[in-house]
């Protein structure tokens, strides 16, 4: 798999509140039967509490999202869905996000 790349979430239960995953894992470890993910959902999923550094926005298929990187999670490979888009253009909003949660800064 490669890093940064969005896919489909086909888990009935959280679907519909999170279409998408963000692959963020290293292509280094694919070995692994695991993957780390951040959901996308809609802006309205945060309404007025959107942290920019925190939650920076991506379009996918028209609509625009927002990366949930306080709610990254390891899923099993075989819970991620089909292929959708690729978002390695955001590379360093993505690392800045994960590094803003952990550090604050």
């Amino acid at each position: 798999m490669t890093q940064f790349q969005v896919f489909r979430n086909p888990n009935p239960q959280t679907k519909k509140a999170y279409p998408f995953l963000l692959d963020i894992q290293t292509p280094l470890l694919d070995s692994m039967d695991t993957r780390l993910v951040i959901p996308l959902s809609g802006l309205a999923a945060l309404r007025d509490k959107r942290i920019r550094e925190l939650n920076p926005s991506i379009v996918i298929k028209g609509k625009e999202l927002v990366i949930l990187t306080q709610q990254m999670a390891s899923i099993h490979k075989k819970d991620i869905g089909a292929y959708v888009s690729d978002a390695s253009f955001l590379r360093q909003e993505i690392l800045g996000a994960i590094d803003f949660l952990i550090t604050g800064f």
